[in-house]
């Protein structure tokens, strides 16, 4: 009995991170090694999957002119607008709010965090309103009524005005965790820090934002960059949800989690939806480097 107290004393921790180590294999792990091993079959869900190599990979890379053409410079210009974007807008909101007192900034946390939790179908009631294509759209109406338009606009089937459609609802709901995560490191700044950095010369906001608030919130600025790349870069379904059709309009609001759904979900090519998934995967490990690069530690 004593040996048994003494070897669960030794290894208590593994103890208390086992449910975390089952629920990460079973819900990460083992469907990512899943995905990576289908990306190399032929499977439609129907008969056991065939080996094929690299095939889905070549294809994608050579004969899938729509993911070359459309899908894979919508992602990455939704990517960089949103994610670097609603990034830099989500630290001014969170010093914005961290300069007034405890509940206005609690209540304008509230509503400014709100939009990130709802889903696509509620973004695409609120702004379909707004958007819809016909004279009774709040937009179109607004412009017609000033003599800007002649003719109603399809704004959310229009190639030309979907994807910064979605960019600017994007943006909108981008304030999530990160913003929270930005906006407590930012309160919890000690403030002899300010005051040493005071005493040495600085004197201004912006060098106090600078020299003191960003070195000091490292750990929540790479926690906001790494959810704000993955949740861009994983947008489930925005110009979908936005235009009601998959694929959207002429591929213009085309995103790869879409592009996965049109040819797992629709098309039941599984093999080459895994496939997709891999290079989505890859995307994002990249993007997210490049941010530890920028917030990590250095190893000085």
């Amino acid at each position: 009995m004593k040996k048994i107290k003494d070897l669960l004393n030794r290894h208590s921790h593994w103890v208390l991170l086992a449910p975390f180590l089952a629920c990460f294999t079973v819900f990460i792990l083992l469907p990512v090694l899943c995905a990576v091993g289908l990306s190399f079959t032929r499977f439609d869900t129907v008969q056991f999957p065939e080996f094929i190599g690299l095939d889905n990979y070549i294809s994608i890379f050579t004969q899938d002119r729509d993911f070359m053409q459309h899908v894979l410079p919508n992602t990455i210009v939704y990517a960089l607008a949103v994610g670097p974007g609603g990034y830099l807008l989500s630290f001014m909101l969170a010093w914005l709010l961290s300069q007034l007192s405890k509940w206005p900034r609690t209540v304008l946390a509230i509503v400014i965090y709100s939009p990130s939790i709802l889903g696509n179908v509620a973004l695409a009631v609120v702004w379909g309103v707004l958007f819809s294509g016909d004279s009774n759209g709040y937009l179109n109406r607004m412009l017609l009524a000033w003599n800007v338009i002649e003719e109603p606009i399809l704004w959310l089937t229009s190639p030309q005005y979907l994807m910064p459609i979605m960019i600017f609802v994007g943006l909108w709901s981008s304030m999530g965790v990160g913003f929270l995560a930005m906006l407590s490191g930012i309160l919890n700044v000690n403030p002899e820090l300010y005051e040493a950095a005071a005493i040495d010369g600085v004197h201004s906001r912006l060098q106090e934002i600078w020299y003191v608030t960003i070195p000091a919130i490292k750990p929540q600025m790479l926690f906001g960059a790494v959810m704000a790349l993955v949740g861009t870069f994983n947008s489930p379904g925005m110009g979908v949800a936005l235009s009601g059709s998959n694929p959207t309009p002429q591929y213009a609001g085309q995103l790869i989690v879409n592009h996965m759904d049109d040819y797992g979900f629709l098309r039941y090519e599984m093999g080459y939806a895994a496939a997709l998934s891999v290079v989505l995967l890859i995307l994002v490990w990249l993007s997210s480097r490049v941010a530890y690069r920028l917030f990590g530690e250095s190893d000085d």
